[in-house]
């Protein structure tokens, strides 16, 4: 199923991303925030899925920290620099909405406006499919923008509200919202917003 992001970018960029992410690194700017929050939350050596993981930025920090990391992705130039960066994480070319590993996973990590750029009307289909790679009383994390200023250009935001009704529709409990992976308290009006739930069928 093709994703916005494969419209958007022609499924050919990442290596201008990852150049942008190490130019942005150079700046001083934080680039580990996603893991941080994780491993406030999670203790290592938790079986983390980074779903959506592009170049890998989310997932290799996982994994110096100590997890068992995972990582999927539709887009084959971006997993050509994850694999080449971290050769010894399992990279897998698949649709969020198709992917499926036996063994499950503890967490599942979901970042970098993965659910905006999902294909229309792949909404429920891909978190029924997550959710259900999450182990009995796992975690899932969801960040993404909701508005212009914190999407991709060319990228229509997801209503929150289309949003949680697919994670109850999809068996996740929502247990907190933030408006950032700093923590940084959710109101309606914020432009972001960051959803840990639980499964709880």
């Amino acid at each position: 199923m093709t994703s916005r992001w494969q419209e958007l970018t022609g499924g050919a960029s990442g290596e201008r991303y990852a150049a942008a992410m190490a130019a942005r690194a150079k700046t001083g700017a934080d680039m580990h925030g996603e893991a941080s929050f994780v491993a406030d939350r999670i203790a290592a050596p938790a079986r983390i899925l980074d779903a959506g993981c592009g170049t890998g930025r989310v997932g290799i920090r996982l994994a110096e920290l100590g997890y068992d990391v995972g990582g999927v992705d539709l887009d084959e130039s971006m997993l050509a620099v994850a694999r080449r960066t971290a050769p010894h994480i399992d990279w897998v070319r698949s649709d969020l909405a198709e992917y499926a590993d036996p063994d499950g996973f503890d967490a599942i990590i979901c970042a970098g406006n993965v659910i905006p750029l999902l294909a229309d009307g792949a909404l429920d289909t891909t978190m029924r499919q997550l959710a259900s790679q999450s182990r009995p009383n796992g975690t899932a994390i969801f960040g993404f923008g909701l508005d212009a200023a914190h999407l991709p250009a060319g990228c229509d935001p997801t209503p929150l509200a289309d949003f949680d009704a697919a994670t109850e529709l999809a068996g996740l409990q929502t247990v907190e919202r933030y408006a950032s992976w700093d923590g940084a308290a959710y109101s309606p009006d914020a432009g972001y917003a960051v959803t840990v739930s639980k499964r709880i069928r």
